[in-house]
């Protein structure tokens, strides 16, 4: 029995179990006629071995809980115990990953969470890759088995604009970013009809950018679905109603990471913005000649039905493999803020940003944190173990969270979003800053105001334990080494 306690005593969180009892895995058991309960955590959660006895085999079998995402033997209710009342939101680079590589101790605290049925969400203002994609890539790099119900990113919350009054499904959008192909299919991926991109507008026509040779540019492109609206340079560039509906209309402009070409997608973009319409190729005859009384303090500019400008984040920063921070795609977004005021003396660039610390994507990843989190309960009762408690707390009337751990690297998206959202449901979103990522005391600035953090601390395993203390206050803990061991060596027999 030795040989099985010292290795799991070995993984429990490199200091973790003075806050919480490490979870036994019985491994093969003889069936059990009885399903004893093993100890309390320290957030209300009652710990049980539960295996279940195969007739015909005559050996335990984990069912579904070796399939699904929460792979623990934490039961739910039992004796009146509620699930837990808290959560986490974890960003992933600078506090789960620096590059490619997993931040010491951020898998230990991940299976850690896993087992324990805490739940948590993946939060980051990365993006570039589909969500299946980019879960299956963070699956493989942390060791730990992650899902798509608890992981947003950046652009994620575009998919909500896809249908409703003003839908673009069917409508024609332009999309860019890192890789214009893979922006592509991401948002052909999420119901997006009618994608195009940058390229495609310079394959049709070179001229809208003549830094560049046709022979040169290599970037795989698309037809577009109807032909750019060209005139001779001499002509009137007012646009002539009786031909545009033939031509190319963008309904809709989305940035989803930080784009590469910045000048060619600069130029596309600027065209947009100053059209008639969103018809590619024209000039609005409103743009500086507007009345403010009657068109706002911009002069006109924007207000002829130009299409919608989507940032899906505005991170000037990020911690890359380089030893400083790197320009993100709010500096992309600040050169066309910039360049923008040149061309129009002054006039204010209409956008719409969501990502962190926007209150939006906060209220997104709290609803498909609610999701998850009732997912996982509904699952959890299913399985019949000690039963739910006699309020229904696995189900659909779960009571929301109360609180919710964000730990980040950036005070400027990830604090600043914690402590400035305001959950429709009461939940307190508790903001911790980690010392691994963007964030450094020699070279930032002085944390206060919105970007000040409830606590500042090395690492996501620090910001986790800091976490559990508060939850355990006031709760029965098992805190000794000898107690752990009496509790695994009790389950185990």
């Amino acid at each position: 029995m030795a040989s099985v306690i010292a290795p799991l005593l070995r993984r429990s969180l490199r200091g973790l179990a003075t806050s919480l009892p490490t979870r036994a895995r019985p491994g093969r058991l003889p069936p059990l006629t009885t399903r004893p309960k093993c100890f309390q955590a320290s957030f209300s959660i009652v710990v049980a071995c539960r295996p279940t006895a195969s007739a015909s085999q005559g050996k335990t079998k984990r069912d579904v809980r070796s399939r699904r995402l929460f792979n623990t033997d934490v039961a739910v209710g039992g004796s009146g115990r509620k699930p837990p009342s808290f959560a986490f939101a974890f960003d992933i680079d600078g506090v789960l990953l620096h590059v490619a590589k997993p931040i010491p101790g951020a898998t230990e605290v991940l299976k850690f969470l896993n087992d324990y049925n805490i739940p948590f969400i993946l939060l980051t203002n990365g993006g570039g890759k589909h969500e299946t994609d980019r879960v299956r890539d963070l699956s493989e790099r942390l060791g730990v088995e992650l899902s798509t119900d608890n992981f947003v990113q950046s652009h994620t919350p575009f998919q909500e604009l896809l249908d409703g009054p003003d839908g673009l499904r069917d409508k024609t959008v332009l999309v860019t970013g890192s890789d214009y192909e893979k922006c592509r299919a991401i948002f052909k991926a999420y119901g997006f009809k009618n994608v195009i991109t940058p390229a495609d507008i310079y394959a049709a026509n070179p001229t809208v950018f003549p830094f560049q040779h046709p022979s040169t540019f290599t970037t795989p492109t698309l037809p577009l679905p109807k032909p750019l609206y060209n005139l001779p340079p001499t002509s009137n560039p007012n646009p002539n109603p009786t031909t545009l509906p033939s031509h190319l209309k963008i309904d809709a402009i989305f940035v989803l990471n930080d784009p590469r070409d910045w000048a060619l997608d600069l130029q596309i973009l600027t065209d947009l913005l100053l059209s008639h319409n969103g018809y590619v190729g024209t000039y609005s005859p409103r743009n500086g000649n507007g009345d403010p009384a009657v068109l706002g303090p911009n002069y006109g500019w924007q207000t002829d039905g130009q299409p919608p400008l989507y940032f899906s984040n505005a991170d000037l920063l990020w911690s890359a493999g380089y030893h400083l921070p790197r320009l993100g795609q709010g500096a992309f977004q600040a050169a066309l803020v910039g360049l923008w005021a040149r061309l129009t003396g002054g006039a204010e660039l209409k956008r719409r940003c969501i990502g962190k610390p926007q209150g939006e994507t906060y209220r997104f990843a709290e609803r498909v944190l609610g999701r998850h989190r009732r997912g996982v309960l509904r699952v959890m009762a299913a399985e019949k173990t000690d039963g739910v408690d006699k309020e229904g707390e696995a189900g659909d009337n779960v009571a929301a969270l109360e609180r919710v751990y964000m730990v980040g690297d950036n005070p400027e998206s990830d604090i600043a979003g914690a402590n400035g959202y305001e959950s429709e449901n009461g939940t307190d979103w508790v903001s911790v800053l980690v010392r691994t990522g963007v964030w450094s005391e020699g070279r930032s600035g002085k944390l206060e105001g919105v970007f000040e953090p409830k606590v500042v601390v090395d690492d996501v395993m620090a910001a986790v334990k800091w976490a559990l203390r508060k939850e355990g206050e006031g709760h029965v803990v098992s805190t000794k080494t000898a107690e752990l061991k009496a509790n695994i060596s009790r389950c185990a027999k």
